[in-house]
């Protein structure tokens, strides 16, 4: 980009016809500026104009025209620093005649072009670079998009408008070519999903009331390698107020890269990789600087795994801000949103070895105590939230009572103030209801009444039950009459099942309320609100949790609740359900591309109606049928139906091409055209996924593949979430496919297959032996079916042998491990190279081999066996294979045993090799790494016993020390790696004689007598263990201060 000047100028003039620098890049300002002190702006001259570089905007951008001028030196030189250049603006030209910059191949140039008569007024004289050349001016730039630019144009130019361009800087302007991009940039991060406003919805801190609580999470943030720190603790305990106020804290320090409030918001449709893009953007609204990693993690994660979600929209731009300590992400009330420790688990990505980013996480259950598959990969450390201290609650009480509007003088007694202290237990929650109830102007009952009845309460009950009766109460004053607890729960019920904010209108419209009753409704709950609305939403009715703390919410839709306020959250789904498909009949456009926009409710029911009819109405055949909503569905014509899909489409798949339908496509058939777009679409899309298949098999029960896709569905987010309910929903779909497939039907052993693997998955969660008889009933009915050569067979021989080999496991039984191998024999002769399944194949017939050489005496031919097999395995597995680690594991374990079992080095080194090449394929944070740690650390032990080399046995201890940073208290794996470490340092206290190591190999050995206490059934050996150091210790250092724990030990030992 380039300013040019003509000939007719004096700086033209001064400078002649020979050029005095030429930059070697026009884009470089700072180099040529530090380059060229006190030299012209010049690069080039030409007979027709001097030409200045500027940086080139950014493509699709235009320069707003500025009219400037640029002072010359008083000496009349005509040279000036570069640093001393000043853009001027010109007040004597109307902006609107200016036209932009005209292109060329070298950029764009600003053209001295002839001006119009100016406006004239009283401008003080100046010498100029343009004396001289009074019928030309300079337009400087000013850049905004072209696209969302609407300025005049004349003959198809636009003229632009200066924004207080008085003065800037060369750097300035460099700043404001770059600007455009950045807009661009953050107009595409205000695309991803925004966290809801929180001002004035967060909780108020107490100050002091949480001091012990925040120094113990400061320590543990600053000290502790883990990278995930767990707050939990009961409904009520302060955890989002706690939650908060950290943010507040790490905002203030600078180190905050995210605080999400899942509590604020509605998630009951959102997965995993929805809160991932809020997280991306809180960081890149926190830290702009971290705004291109993001927009690039936008191009480039589309439809890719949670994993790389976390990798490219957290991880990379955070990394990119250089921040020299980590930053934190606070995600508070994670039981509130269904998928959560699918997230949680996903966490193994970040370690502490990154330094980057560290998770805070309030919860009401410790996620380390859940029996969800992978959690115990995670470092992660929890920290029990507990009630806040009495002190704290009464000076709140003492605080609050004083601003009560009380009648006749009768206040809050000094004995009312302890009263209420006692009833609290210590929970802000309570507290500050009460606080609220007393505020609030309802019935004809002044406050010291309510103060009398909630103190009169000589109940002593903890934790939810004490919410619930202050909620009882509550409600009773509140809502006294039968007519006004109708209207609670038609009210309350459908703002809980409500997924957006609507207008009253709207909600008044959707819900059949009048508006307002809606308003008395509004104002009487304000006085159980927890929370403030959003700011500039005071005529939006929201959904619950955006108002109501969850212990409320949970309150009324508890089955122990008084019937006069217990809710049915399936009759509030199916009341909204009926009314979002009569405002589908209002959809009268031919076209959903022309017409009137959608009202704000008609937008509503296109977007939800699948998820409250799935959640409102009986899944039976007989029991949908009957259903108002059947009836309503039957009356929608097909024109209706085929606009909805479309709006639906787009809604749910802005960037997907539209949706293809044929003439004869039915509302059924339809959903699941649009559950299959919405599966392969890439986007976090279960929750409508999984609501338009539930819609499809009620509408048609007799389609086998809307209930086998059904069921796909559910299996597919079985396999992310723990819970044995969503694995039951999977059988259920699969078991009546299978109902509409008879034996006759030629897919009926795909669907036993299907049946056999949901059993599956409930089995390894529930452990019933009738479970896993039913799965071998039904894989052999498959195979059954399927006789050689049908291509599935070995599917289901696979299918029955993962069976028979759990049975095995259970009871032990020698012919069934051996019909397992036969199994896998045969499925291996069904799938010969390359089958991309044959090395599954190798591993799975290795595995029971294996089984089968531990089997008694053992059988040496079958471990053989499985080391050839696992050879094979290997070979088919060439780096960068992803199962190459899996494979070097599997047949380093297998030599392991053969150098057990006849003491051969040969073997030991190559399992120890092999080993090695799995640890390098997997880095932190592979989910194998500390198995592979452990194993390699267990051979390397071996062979120091063999070759007594100090280097080896140094090794061993290295690598048990990072495979114990992989097993924090209370992973299940912990105790192994103690153990293995304790062993290996007192074979080095052995060689060396070093006090300090065996002090170390006392204190695990110590941790492990806390983990295995009295009772355990490893009790006894641990107490003989760490008896035999301490008594080495005595011994070795004469120190006696260890005279008191031996005694002790002694006598628990001889009383076992």
């Amino acid at each position: 980009m380039y300013i040019s000047y003509p000939p007719a100028s004096p700086l033209h003039d001064h400078l002649g016809a020979n050029p005095i620098f030429t930059p070697s890049s026009p884009s470089h300002w700072e180099s040529w500026s530090s380059e060229c002190p006190g030299r012209p702006i010049g690069s080039s001259l030409s007979s027709t104009s001097l030409q200045v570089p500027i940086p080139l905007p950014a493509p699709g951008l235009i320069p707003n025209a500025i009219p400037v001028q640029l002072q010359s030196p008083a000496d009349g030189s005509g040279l000036i620093p570069i640093e001393q250049a000043r853009w001027q603006y010109n007040p004597q030209y109307p902006p609107a005649f200016y036209p932009p910059p005209q292109v060329s191949q070298a950029g764009l140039a600003w053209q001295l072009l002839p001006l119009p008569e100016p406006r004239r007024q009283n401008v003080p004289p100046s010498q100029t670079f343009f004396d001289g050349a009074h019928d030309f001016h300079w337009e400087g730039d000013f850049h905004v998009d072209a696209r969302q630019y609407n300025g005049p144009r004349v003959n198809n130019i636009t003229y632009c408008n200066a924004q207080n361009p008085q003065a800037a800087t060369v750097n300035d302007l460099r700043d404001q070519i770059q600007q455009p991009a950045n807009n661009i940039e953050r107009a595409q991060l205000d695309s991803l999903p925004k966290h809801p406003d929180m001002s004035g919805k967060k909780g108020e801190y107490i100050p002091d009331s949480r001091k012990p609580d925040v120094e113990k999470v400061r320590e543990a943030e600053s000290t502790s390698d883990k990278f995930v720190l767990c707050i939990h603790g009961p409904a009520g305990i302060g955890k989002t107020t706690l939650a908060g106020y950290l943010s507040d804290e790490f905002r203030s320090a600078g180190r905050l890269a995210a605080a999400i409030f899942l509590g604020a918001f509605s998630t009951e449709t959102m997965g995993s990789e929805t809160i991932v893009k809020m997280v991306a953007h809180e960081i890149g609204s926190i830290h702009p600087q971290a705004i291109p990693k993001i927009v690039e993690a936008m191009d480039q994660c589309h439809g890719t795994s949670l994993e790389n979600h976390l990798q490219k929209y957290i991880l990379e731009p955070l990394k990119s801000l250089h921040h020299r300590q980590p930053l934190i992400i606070i995600i508070d009330a994670m039981d509130e949103w269904r998928d959560h420790l699918t997230f949680i688990k996903s966490l193994v990505l970040f370690n502490p070895g990154r330094s980057v980013v560290k998770f805070i996480l309030t919860d009401r259950l410790n996620p380390c105590a859940s029996q969800f598959f992978g959690i115990d990969s995670l470092s992660i450390q929890t920290f029990a939230l507990g009630p806040i201290s009495r002190g704290v609650i009464k000076t709140y009480f003492e605080k609050y009572l004083r601003t009560i509007p009380w009648v006749d003088g009768r206040k809050a007694s000094p004995a009312d103030v302890e009263k209420l202290t006692e009833l609290s237990g210590g929970l802000p929650v309570w507290a500050a209801t009460v606080i609220t109830l007393l505020s609030h102007p309802f019935n004809e009952s002044p406050p010291h009444e309510i103060l009398s009845e909630i103190v009169g309460n000589r109940r002593h009950v903890g934790g939810s039950d004490r919410l619930g009766q202050l909620y009882h109460n509550a409600l009773k004053r509140l809502f006294p009459t039968s007519d006004a607890q109708g209207h609670f729960r038609r009210f309350i019920g459908a703002i809980i099942v409500l997924q957006e904010s609507l207008s009253l209108f709207d909600f008044s419209m959707l819900t059949g309320i009048p508006s307002h009753l809606i308003n008395n409704i509004v104002s009487v709950l304000s006085a159980l609100q927890t929370q403030s609305p959003p700011s500039g939403s005071g005529n939006m009715i929201h959904p619950a949790t955006i108002l109501f703390h969850l212990s409320f919410i949970e309150y009324v839709q508890s089955t122990g609740t008084e019937t006069s306020f217990a809710i049915s959250a399936f009759e509030s789904h199916s009341a909204l359900a009926l009314s979002c498909l009569k405002q589908l009949s209002s959809l009268l456009s031919p076209s959903p591309h022309h017409g009137s926009p959608l009202r704000a409710i008609q937008n509503y029911a296109v977007r939800y109606w699948p998820y409250h009819v799935s959640n409102g109405t009986p899944r039976s055949n007989d029991g949908w049928s009957q259903t108002e909503h059947s009836a309503a569905l039957q009356t929608i014509s097909v024109g209706i139906q085929r606009q909805w899909a479309t709006l639906f489409h787009k809604a749910s798949m802005p960037a997907e091409d539209g949706l293809e339908l044929e003439t004869e496509d039915g509302m059924g058939l339809t959903l699941r055209k649009l559950a299959e777009r919405l599966g392969q679409s890439g986007g976090d899309q279960w929750g409508f996924r999984v609501a338009c298949l539930e819609v499809a098999v009620r509408i048609d029960d007799g389609d086998a593949g809307a209930w086998s896709n059904l069921g796909w569905c559910y299996r597919e987010q079985g396999e992310r979430m723990s819970g044995i309910q969503i694995h039951e929903e999977t059988l259920a779909a699969f078991r009546r496919a299978l109902q509409l497939q008879p034996e006759s039907h030629p897919n009926h052993a795909d669907a036993l297959d299907n049946v056999a693997l949901a059993l599956w998955s409930c089995y390894q969660l529930n452990g019933n032996q009738d479970t896993l008889s039913e799965m071998i009933s039904c894989s052999r009915k498959a195979i059954s079916l399927c006789p050689v050569p049908h291509p599935d067979r070995d599917q289901y021989l696979n299918t029955l042998a993962i069976a028979l080999k759990n049975l095995y496991d259970h009871n032990g039984d020698l012919p069934i491990l051996k019909e397992v191998i036969s199994l896998h024999h045969e499925g291996l002769e069904l799938r010969p190279a390359p089958h991309p399944q044959r090395s599954t194949t190798l591993n799975n017939l290795a595995n029971a081999l294996q089984s089968l050489y531990g089997h008694d005496d053992g059988d040496i031919d079958a471990l053989k066996e499985a080391i050839s097999l696992l050879c094979e395995a290997l070979a088919l597995c060439p780096a960068p294979h992803p199962d190459r680690s899996s494979s070097l594991g599997n047949l380093a374990n297998a030599l392991g045993k053969l150098f057990r079992f006849n003491g051969d080095e040969k073997a030991l080194n190559e399992a120890i090799s092999l080993y090695h090449e799995a640890l390098a394929l997997s880095p932190v944070p592979h989910p194998g790494r500390s198995r592979t740690l452990n194993n390699l650390a267990f051979s390397l032990q071996a062979r120091y016993q063999r070759n007594k080399n100090i280097n080896t046995l140094n090794e061993c201890i290295s690598l048990h020390h990072e495979a114990l940073g992989f097993h924090p208290a209370p992973h299940p794996g912990r105790p192994i790696s103690l153990d293995n470490l304790a062993y290996a340092l007192l074979s080095q206290f052995e060689q060396n004689r070093e006090v300090g190591v065996l002090d170390e190999a006392i204190s695990l050995r110590r941790e492990l007598l806390i983990l295995h206490p009295s009772g355990h059934r490893y009790r006894k050996a641990e107490l003989k263990d760490i008896l035999h150091l301490l008594e080495m210790r005595r011994e070795g250092t004469g120190d006696d201060r260890d005279h008191g724990e031996i005694d002790d030990l002694r006598m628990e030992l001889a009383a076992l």
